[in-house]
């Protein structure tokens, strides 16, 4: 096998891999001893037809497609290899020359790697997080907790308030008419929850169990229905029943219900010490995101659109093994949604130049500042791999080989260059 380099503009390179004559003949005569049964030919029995006259009646390409098929993922890889190339996209493949006797040539056009010329990183300035715990956030972190342990019970004694939820049966109608999607029965209406269409639970407070109300609201613009936008629309609504909550009292008792604590002063010290510990994760997150995007705003690359729509695409099949997981298809989240695969991987295409923009950086200043990942180090996040997946370490080793060690390697690399940027840069 032979292999061609040209390089192209914008990162991009075209291979022209030649694939010997007598390997293209062995991957024809292979589909042919896979294929001969399914032809039929008067004069032979069934599987016994010759090639030769399989190619004389339905030409002689009759298995060169499917012997192309067969060649082409490993004389692409072997081509890959040869060419010393570090690519970095799906490829584009043109089968230029499929004849008997002469050798396959195919080409594929690839985006290759781009090189980096890294700006400042070190001593980049970020502006410090407070992190400081207020009384007020206290207070509202141990209220969500009041409100997650409220008894509900029936009101019957007074109209509805916020919070409360409304069980009701109702209808809408925009000019007089009913429209698809309007109506429910014994509905639980959180008032306040911004559930319904805006307007239309506050409409429902002050009134009381029993009541028929008229609701007159617009539909906002956008709407998931289309034929909706911006409509007025009046939706008749009965009232059947209203559930409050009854909240605990806030004393030791609730305290030593909700924590390992006997006492409110505890508990409140408690949940102070953990919101703080909560802001400073969040605020050592957001200095490495912020310092990340300085340091790869500040190089400069080529990216090759070629490599970002690969990444974009990996993004989306990404999701769709997420969907799988949680038991639904990608054809049916795009049935939901309305969206098509297409418009998916173009929305990704931000995200993917960006994720790539850093790793690049990332990867650059690594290499910059010699970082060394040891075996010792490899081994630990092997260790930490096989614990996630529940297996054995030793048998996660056997499936992985030299590139997956080395992706291990590289991923740790980066991850050192990320806290080296951290501890470099100056707050302000």
């Amino acid at each position: 096998m032979s292999v061609q380099v040209e390089k192209l503009e914008k990162n991009m390179a075209k291979l022209t891999i030649e694939v010997p004559a007598e390997e293209f003949d062995k991957a024809v005569q292979s589909v042919y001893q896979r294929n001969k049964n399914k032809f039929s030919i008067p004069g032979f029995r069934k599987g016994k037809v010759p090639r030769h006259m399989i190619e004389k009646m339905y030409g002689v390409g009759v298995f060169y497609e499917e012997a192309v098929n067969d060649l082409l993922p490993m004389a692409y890889e072997n081509g890959v290899n040869e060419s010393g190339l570090e690519v970095v996209s799906r490829p584009a493949i043109d089968v230029t020359q499929v004849e008997a006797g002469k050798p396959m040539v195919f080409t594929a056009e690839v985006a290759v790697k781009p090189e980096v010329t890294l700006g400042q990183y070190k001593g980049l300035e970020v502006a410090a997080a407070d992190v400081t715990v207020s009384d007020e956030e206290v207070a509202e972190e141990i209220k969500r907790e009041q409100e997650k342990n409220a008894t509900v019970v029936t009101v019957e004694d007074r109209a509805i308030v916020d919070g409360d939820t409304a069980v009701i049966d109702f209808e809408g109608f925009c000019d007089g008419v009913p429209f698809e999607g309007g109506k429910g029965e014994a509905f639980p209406l959180v008032i306040g929850s911004g559930q319904f269409i805006p307007g239309f639970e506050e409409q429902l407070v002050g009134k009381n169990t029993g009541d028929e109300v008229e609701v007159n609201v617009t539909f906002p613009t956008p709407y998931q229905a289309k034929e909706l936008e911006g409509k007025d629309a009046m939706f008749k609504v009965k009232i059947n029943e209203v559930k409050g909550k009854i909240l605990p009292e806030l004393d030791d008792e609730f305290a030593s219900e909700v924590s390992d604590f006997e006492t409110m002063d505890e508990y409140r010290a408690d949940v102070a010490k953990k919101l703080a510990e909560k802001k400073a994760e969040a605020a050592k997150q957001e200095k490495e995101d912020r310092v990340v995007d300085m340091a790869a705003a500040n190089a400069e690359m080529e990216i090759p659109a070629a490599m970002v729509d690969t990444r974009a695409e990996d993004q989306v099949d990404d999701f769709a093994r997420r969907l799988q997981s949680q038991g639904l298809s990608m054809d049916q989240y795009m049935q939901y949604t309305g969206q098509t695969r297409a418009q998916m991987v173009e929305q990704a295409k931000d995200q993917a130049e960006k994720s790539i923009r850093i790793r690049l950086m990332l990867e650059a200043v690594a290499a910059t500042e010699n970082i060394e990942v040891s075996e010792d180090e490899v081994n630990a996040e092997l260790e930490k791999m096989a614990q996630s997946y529940g297996m054995e370490v030793e048998m996660l080793k056997n499936y992985f080989g030299e590139k997956e060690i080395g992706q291990i390697k590289t991923d740790l690399a980066v991850q050192k260059a990320v806290d080296l940027l951290v501890a470099e840069a100056v707050e302000k």
